[in-house]
This record gives structure tokens, sequence and C-alpha cells, in this order.
């Protein structure tokens, strides 16, 4: 090969490294210029905390999240393996929170022949459209407190503590609520602006600490609690015996989560760690219970009742026969019954796992002691604990309970992914963390609309399995329209001794 043809090769091969090279580098400043528009376009978004909490990266969970309808056969666990809520679970609450479409193609993933799950029995002529009603209303304290409170409400916002809950997470929930028209309930952190800030209805938890109503020695305040109850939006007060998930166990707040603003609502020290008593220690037996109810209601002029988990039932009995001796005025206007299986921010693990009596076994021993003693008319029942779906909320009404309320599965609603960070300040979705950097990708007018769309989605389907069960409206359900499947995987009617015994 001559020289003239070695430098024409030469030549030519610098034009290609050269090409080569240019081409490198624009495709570089495109992969550049679209990093960058990815990255403002996440962090100027209000619509999904991941991606505004960790722009970018961020959008790797949607890709996998698409992609594992199709590879989860092969390399995840199936819609119902996961804990404590499965996929199915979640996938319906995200779906109904973002007003999208929830229905499902093929068939169900569910089986339908597991002890413990229920099913519903469809009548031969549903409800039409137009013979449908709205769901009653069930009026709480009516005859017994200068203000009752009257509401029609299925599914409700369920405790959770400003201090366990960022300020854009209560902020939210508050306008969701007034939008969805449902009630929300403090949790025993104290009243916060926060709270108010929607105008929604709400139920003043008093736990154990008397956070919000306590005096300077940690006792319970009648001018404080009459400072509370002066709210209109303030309809009901709850005194929390117990928890679900940590039953005896009084509220875990992390220091580190003590704000200044959290420190002054609760009437505790900043930055020290938040840790109520086991107990009440005004409230040592049967008799001091229904005292402190009526001296609140007294005090407040509000209905008010109790929260607890259900373990040793046997002092139920003794309950009840004492509110028939001192009268119905003694009676708690309400008891709030939440399940074993219930959520909470930080608890001992054995008391997550091994204490108390899960809602499928309490409710219905709860409102059967009710109907025994002829009191269900005057005290109502409120249940929670791991109901986050229109079958759960179904279930509740049909064994008894009045109105269901939900922490986890307005928490969903919000956006959480389960990432199970609670206690630990680090939510990569801003709702139980009070890091600014975290809070940024929690848009609270953007989540009140998806809380309104859960509450609403609930109220609707619970709706469709009434009619579909032939009655007019969801609190026209009754046992007769749901069985149980036992152990041996045969559906059995929910109004049988077998079943409440």
């Amino acid at each position: 090969m001559n020289t003239e043809h070695m430098s024409a090769l030469r030549e030519f091969s610098f034009q290609v490294i050269e090409f080569s090279a240019l081409l490198f580098v624009f495709f570089l400043g495109v992969g550049v210029l679209v990093f960058i528009y990815l990255y403002l376009s996440d962090i100027t978004q209000t619509k999904q905390a991941i991606r505004k909490n960790y722009p970018v990266v961020g959008r790797f969970r949607y890709f996998f999240e698409h992609m594992g309808e199709f590879f989860r056969q092969y390399f995840f666990a199936l819609d119902r393996e996961e804990l404590p809520f499965n996929r199915a679970q979640r996938s319906w609450v995200y779906r109904a929170a973002k007003n999208v479409d929830t229905t499902v193609a093929f068939g169900s993933t569910r089986p339908l022949n597991q002890s413990g799950d229920v099913i519903f029995l469809n009548c031969p002529f549903p409800t039409l459209s137009e013979e449908a009603t709205a769901p009653s209303t069930v009026t709480l304290g009516d005859g017994y407190c200068d203000k009752p409170y009257a509401a029609d409400s299925l599914i409700n916002i369920s405790g959770m503590s400003f201090g366990a809950l960022s300020i854009p997470a209560v902020r939210a929930l508050s306008n969701g609520a007034k939008k969805a028209g449902i009630w929300m309930n403090t949790g025993e952190g104290g009243l916060s602006p926060y709270h108010l800030e929607g105008g929604c209805d709400i139920v003043f938890q008093i736990g154990t600490a008397k956070y919000g109503v306590r005096d300077e020695d940690g006792q319970l305040s009648d001018e404080k609690l009459r400072e509370v109850a002066a709210h209109e939006q303030v309809k009901m007060f709850e005194i929390k015996m117990s928890q679900g998930a940590k039953p005896g166990k009084g509220g875990i707040l992390p220091g580190e989560k003590v704000t200044p603003l959290i420190a002054k609502i609760r009437g505790i020290p900043e930055g020290k760690d938040s840790i109520s008593p086991n107990g009440h220690k005004e409230i040592r037996r049967i008799d001091d219970l229904l005292d402190m109810i009526v001296h609140i209601r007294e005090v407040t002029g509000k209905p008010v009742g109790f929260k607890m988990v259900l373990g040793q039932s046997s002092w139920l009995d003794e309950l009840f026969s004492l509110v028939q001796q001192r009268g119905l005025a003694a009676a708690p206007d309400f008891i709030t019954l939440d399940s074993a299986d219930g959520g909470t921010g930080a608890a001992p693990q054995s008391l997550i796992d091994f204490m108390g009596l899960p809602l499928k076994r309490s409710l219905p021993l709860l409102v059967d002691k009710l109907n025994e003693y002829q009191l269900k008319d005057r005290i109502k029942v409120i249940a929670s604990g791991k109901l986050i779906n229109p079958s759960d909320v179904a279930w509740a009404l049909c064994v008894g309970a009045d109105f269901v309320t939900s922490a986890r599965g307005f928490m969903f609603s919000l956006g959480c992914i389960q990432a199970l960070q609670c206690n630990k300040n680090t939510c990569p979705t801003g709702i139980t963390t009070h890091k600014a950097e975290l809070q940024k990708g929690l848009d609270p007018t953007e989540k009140a609309e998806r809380v309104r769309s859960y509450a609403d989605k609930i109220a609707y389907e619970v709706g469709v399995i009434a009619h579909s069960c032939g009655v007019k409206e969801p609190r026209k359900l009754t046992r007769k329209h749901a069985q149980i499947i036992d152990e041996q995987g045969v559906p059995q009617p929910i109004d049988e001794p077998a079943y409440a015994s």
C-alpha cells in the first residue's frame, strides 16, 4: 500500500474518530439536558412524593412497579403474600385515591376457601339504582349531652397524632376529610392548628398522658377541656384505653420527632422522648371509667366514648351491668373497638404480634354483649383495625358496627408505600417524618383530593355490595347477608354461636 493510500486511510480514521467523538458529546449533551429536564420536572411537580424527594432516581420505582405486573409471577411475591397489607389491598386504595378505574379483569386472585375469610350473599333481586338511598344518619349522645353529634359517613379517619404525622400529612387529612364529609380523630397528641385548618369534624382523643388537656402536673384539666370543646369543629371526645398494635402500652414518640411546636401542643419538653403511661392513673376500675365519661361529657357538653382493644372479655358483663344499674346517662356514647392487627408508629414487636383479639373475633362479641344487655341503641360501635377496602367496611356493618375508622387506609391514600419507617423519622413519602427535605414531596392540596376520593370510593363500593345483597343502603346490612369460612373451608353463617362464641 503506497503512502498516498496510507495517508487517506489515516485521514478517514481521524474523521471517524472525530465524528464518533462529536456524536458522543452530542448524546452526552442530550442526556444531560434530559436529566436536567427530568430533575426540574420532578422537583416542581406535586403529585408524587417519591419523585419530588428523590428526583430522577425515584422514577425507577414507578417503572419497576409497572414491570412487576408482567414479571412478578416469575420473580416476586404474589399479590396476596406481602405484609402487613398485601399488594392487592394497597393497589385498590391507590387506584381509589387517584380516582382511576378500580375494576379488575379475568377473575379473582383471592382464594375463596381460606379460614376466616368473609363472603357476601347476593340477592336474586338486587336493589336497583333508582331504589338505592344514601347511608342513614346515626346520632351519638342524643338526649344525654348538650350537643349530640349526627353523622352519616361510613368510614372516617382513625386516630393518628400530630407528631407521629407530619404537618403536610395532617393538613391533607383535615382538608380531605372536609371535602369528603367525614370526621378526623386527632390521636392522643393533642389538637393542632392543622387539624382545624381544613374545617372537618374532629374527634378529640384523650390519651393516657392527657396531651393537649393536661395541667402542669400532667393531670386532666377541666379548663383545657373546655377550651378544646369550644371549637365548633370538635364534635366528640374519645378516651383512649388501649390501641390495637400495643394493648397495655402507651404512645411512643421519639425525641427527634418532638419539635418545638409538638412540645407546645402536647405540653411536654422539646426534644425528649414522649412516652405515655400504659394506662390512665385515674381509671383503675369500671366505676372510674364511667365516672370519667360522665365528667368529661358534663364539662364539654359533647358525646364521650372510649377506645379499646378487647382481650379479656368477662369485664364487659360487669361494665354493661353497671350501666344498667346507674342508668343510661352513665353509659358511654360510643365504643371504638380496635383490632389486634391495628397500626402504630412504634411499639414492641411482642405486643404487635401476640397481644389482643383480632376484630373478626372481638367485634361480634362486643355487639352480641350490647344486644344481650339491650344497650346497642344507646352505645354506638365504631370498628377500627386494618379495615381499608370496601369488603372490610361492609363486613363490619354486617356484624353490627355503626361506623368504621381507618388510619393506614388514609395513609395509603396520601401515598404511603409501606416502607415501615414510621418510627425512624425517615419516611420517604413525608407522611411520618419531620424532615423538611422529605416533607416537600407531600403536597397537602393534591393529597387532600386523594383523601376525598378514597373515602368517596369506599362509600360507593360498600353501597354496591349492599345493593347486591338486596338492601337499599349500607347500614341495612346484617349478619344474614354474609358468611365466614370455617377451618374446613366451608362457609358458615356469622350469626351462629360457633362464630360469635
